[in-house]
């Protein structure tokens, strides 16, 4: 039998995997795919090429299996947040603790007639809470991939009813002129329908202005909120002047914002219909 290649006589080294088998040595029928990568693989591995840890770790991964290995912190936050991207995620939570806040907030304001102190500083607190988890909730779904179509209505919904519920309540108990509300809702009205407007042409992002105009409103409010006299009284009557400008302005920046993108979403709609044509 001179002549016959050790792999086809099923001598020593095909059987116990020697070097014949390894290096892929040519035989009477083609292999397999699965037994050329095997080869190669091992190969590899036996040259010194590849590190053997690499190679399990990397055919550990391709099963869906660890390889021991402890990934990057940031990672494991990440892929945990994927798999509990659900309607109760921490996210949706803090945005319906807003909207229960709510009502609470207006119970707290008109207490005893909405000009006793204590009550009033426990609206206060109710609110300074809303808006402050309205700080944290869009970031964590944001950052850990928590966006679901539930908060992307009811985030801006719960903004616009504490806001809305605290503007109201100080006109109509006086404390504040009804102009500046009806400006400051007429403002987060028209903007939010004008996105919708033109979502189809693109999203207006988020600026500078509109969030320090959100910052100045909250602190704004806040002062009016609390039973303030003296300097502070007034200190917070500038506060909320500064706080109307931004409004307008940055409203005026928004409807900018929109016709510039709906002129650019018409042109190219108009471009591709020609490529099309032509």
């Amino acid at each position: 039998m001179t002549g016959v290649p050790a792999s086809a006589a099923g001598g020593p080294s095909a059987a116990k995997g020697g070097p014949a088998a390894v290096s892929g040595a040519p035989s009477g029928a083609a292999p397999s795919a699965p037994s050329d990568a095997v080869s190669g693989t091992a190969a590899a591995v036996h040259a010194g090429a590849v590190p053997a840890v690499e190679v399990v770790s990397a055919a550990a991964s391709e099963d869906g299996v660890d390889s021991g290995t402890k990934p990057a912190r940031g990672k494991k936050i990440a892929a945990a947040a994927v798999n509990q991207a659900s309607v109760w995620n921490i996210a949706n939570l803090l945005t319906m603790l807003r909207l229960v806040l709510v009502p609470g907030f207006v119970a707290l304001m008109l207490a005893d007639g909405g000009y006793d102190p204590a009550w009033r500083s426990f609206a206060w607190a109710a609110f300074a809470v809303a808006m402050i988890t309205d700080l944290f909730d869009g970031h964590l779904a944001r950052t850990y991939n928590l966006v679901t179509d539930f908060g992307k209505i009811a985030d801006p919904i719960a903004d616009k009813a504490i806001m809305g519920a605290a503007l109201i309540c100080l006109s109509g108990l006086g404390d504040l002129p009804w102009w500046v509300t009806i400006v400051i809702l007429g403002r987060e009205l028209g903007i939010t329908l004008l996105r919708f407007l033109v979502i189809r042409y693109g999203v207006i992002p988020a600026s500078r202005g509109g969030k320090l105009k959100t910052l100045s409103q909250g602190i704004a409010v806040g002062m009016y909120i609390l039973a303030l006299t003296g300097w502070l009284a007034t200190a917070r009557f500038w506060v909320m002047a500064v706080a109307v400008v931004l409004t307008v302005v940055t409203g005026l920046d928004y409807v900018r914002q929109a016709i510039v993108l709906r002129r650019q979403g018409i042109a190219e709609r108009q471009a591709a219909l020609e490529e099309t044509e032509a």
